[in-house]
């Protein structure tokens, strides 16, 4: 009986990259779950911010239809701004965001909303980096 060599050369090559490769997408697979990770918690945090806000708008309305039911006057009303057209304002704040309610007397509910912005604090980046300004 005739033994055939094997050769171990070509294989050992090719197990070799297929272990690089397989190396390389498991670090790619696992820093994009990091970020994905670290992108969902940072939406989290957004959103529970904004339901905060919300919160303390929708109970600032409360307040307001209270104060009206014990005969207050709205434009009197504490912690409150009020603008030259008539526009009572409150504003919220909470980890960079802000959220201003605007609401106007009315005749047959009491008041009516008109304004409920939530924004948020941002500045433009002016760091260039290492541009070269033609110095």
């Amino acid at each position: 009986m005739r033994h055939i060599p094997i050769r171990l050369g070509p294989l050992a090559i090719l197990l070799t990259v297929i272990s690089i490769c397989m190396t390389t997408l498991g670090i790619l697979n696992f820093t994009t779950a990091r970020a994905d990770l670290s992108l969902a918690q940072q939406y989290a945090d957004t959103v529970r911010t904004r339901y905060e806000l919300e919160l303390y708008g929708q109970t600032f309305l409360r307040q307001v239809k209270e104060f009206l039911a014990e005969g207050g006057d709205i434009t009197r009303m504490e912690e409150t701004e009020t603008d030259e057209t008539g526009v009572i304002r409150k504003t919220f704040s909470e980890n960079q965001y802000t959220l201003t309610v605007e609401i106007v007397p009315d005749e047959t509910s009491g008041f009516r909303v008109c304004g409920w912005r939530i924004r948020k604090a941002w500045e433009p980046e002016t760091d260039m980096g290492n541009l070269w300004l033609g110095d």
